[in-house]
């Protein structure tokens, strides 16, 4: 096992504290910082520290992706199949979704032969793969996710009491299913941009409205966060069709230890907080609105799922004395969470790898016969197919641990 030091990227819609906070670092940072990645992505690869020198965890894996992977190596082509994230939101990330894999490697095969270069921003798909996400909030974190069931968001338009809103909520009455929600969708986020410039300023009176009445005792409550969100989105992008969309979806707020998984199709927007994520190794999204990035409608509408989606929080099953699994069906990933006392016994976190062991919080040493390894906040070790019985102990006070592995065999 060793050190693994992730790779930081500084996005506009990062935090200048929470990162450089969660790693030790001087507040506040010089720029956004929005995510630092565990793993072996091209794009950012994560380096390994081996005998007082940094390599790239991609190159050690191409080196010798028997030792490094295990049975891995062939079934997922030699390559670790997941990418682990620190993700630390201030603002609004994008509208979006990502491909099925059959979706990923067809897009992919067209832009390579259409001579997009990898790098483009106009690039829709960077790989071959599907991104499957699971994120775990490390404090309060609040998104979107999934289209509401359509009752509940006919039930919305109507108690905003915008005139102009009538036409499409009783589009949506008449059609209360994923047809239904497809037109809607369509319809708002093709709107031409004058008919936008009319309906937007118009739903957004309704919405600043419907707070007023609210705070009075009116009888709007239900709809709260909703209504907040939208008002907050057209405020950090006005003039957006990404606002409409976002009215459509489930407002969710995650507490400390919850988690949130999304498959392909499933259309979010994560809005604020820190978390751990975990995802297929990829980096394909494509975006519908609430960012200056590139737009791809009508590719995005080729691959959403608009089933209405009940809320994707997964609760974790506590399997032993402050040790917590997260389930979902992604064969690349399952990820648990370690809750370490403080002078509490060494506690098994391996059996054995690839596994990422990232610290969140505190200090941990984990142990592997006569070595040891200390690792600080905000960063991790990588533990390989050949090491194995790998346990971990709190250092000056309760810690906390999570492991990244293969599957549901961790």
């Amino acid at each position: 096992m060793h050190e693994l030091v992730g790779a930081l990227r500084s996005y506009a819609w990062g935090s200048r504290t929470a990162l450089a906070q969660l790693c030790g670092r001087p507040v506040p940072s010089a720029h956004p910082e929005a995510e630092l990645w565990f793993g072996a992505h091209p794009a950012d690869p994560a380096r390994v520290q081996i005998n007082g020198h940094s390599e790239s965890l991609l190159e050690l894996l191409r080196a010798d992706p028997k030792r490094e992977l295990g049975p891995v190596a062939g079934e997922f082509g030699g390559r670790l199949p997941f990418l682990l994230k620190i993700l630390a939101a201030e603002e609004p990330l994008s509208l979006q979704a990502h491909p099925s894999i059959e979706q990923a490697r067809a897009g992919f095969a067209r832009e390579n032969q259409a001579g997009v270069a990898i790098d483009s921003p106009m690039r829709n798909y960077r790989d071959e793969n599907h991104k499957p996400e699971l994120v775990v909030a490390l404090g309060r974190f609040e998104a979107l996710a999934g289209f509401r069931d359509p009752r509940q968001t006919v039930a919305l338009l109507q108690a905003l009491d915008v005139p102009e809103l009538s036409s499409y909520a009783e589009l949506l009455a008449a059609q209360p299913d994923s047809a239904g929600l497809r037109t809607l969708f369509t319809t708002w986020i093709a709107l031409p941009q004058a008919t936008l410039s009319t309906l937007l300023p118009k739903v957004l009176d309704g919405c600043v409205r419907y707070l007023s009445e609210s705070g009075s005792g009116g009888s709007g409550k239900e709809f709260v966060a909703e209504i907040r969100t939208a008002l907050e989105l057209a405020e950090a992008y006005p003039g957006d069709a990404g606002v409409l969309a976002a009215l459509l979806l489930n407002r969710i707020t995650l507490e400390p230890g919850e988690g949130l998984f999304l498959d392909a199709g499933n259309l979010h927007a994560y809005l604020r907080g820190v978390g751990v994520e975990i995802m297929a190794n990829s980096d394909n999204v494509l975006r519908g609105g609430l960012t200056p990035k590139h737009v791809d409608v009508p590719e995005l509408l080729r691959v959403l799922d608009f089933e209405p989606l009940d809320l994707p929080i997964v609760e974790p099953e506590e399997v032993a004395e402050g040790v917590f699994r997260y389930h979902t069906p992604a064969p690349e990933f399952a990820l648990a969470r370690f809750e370490l006392a403080q002078d509490a016994d060494p506690v098994p976190v391996v059996g054995s790898g690839p596994v990422i062991a990232l610290v969140t919080d505190g200090r941990v040493r984990l142990l592997q016969g006569n070595h040891d390894l200390i690792v600080e906040a905000g960063h991790a070790a990588w533990i390989s197919a050949a090491d194995g019985g790998i346990r971990a102990e709190a250092v000056d006070g309760p810690a906390q641990l999570f492991c990244a592995a293969v599957g549901e065999e961790q």
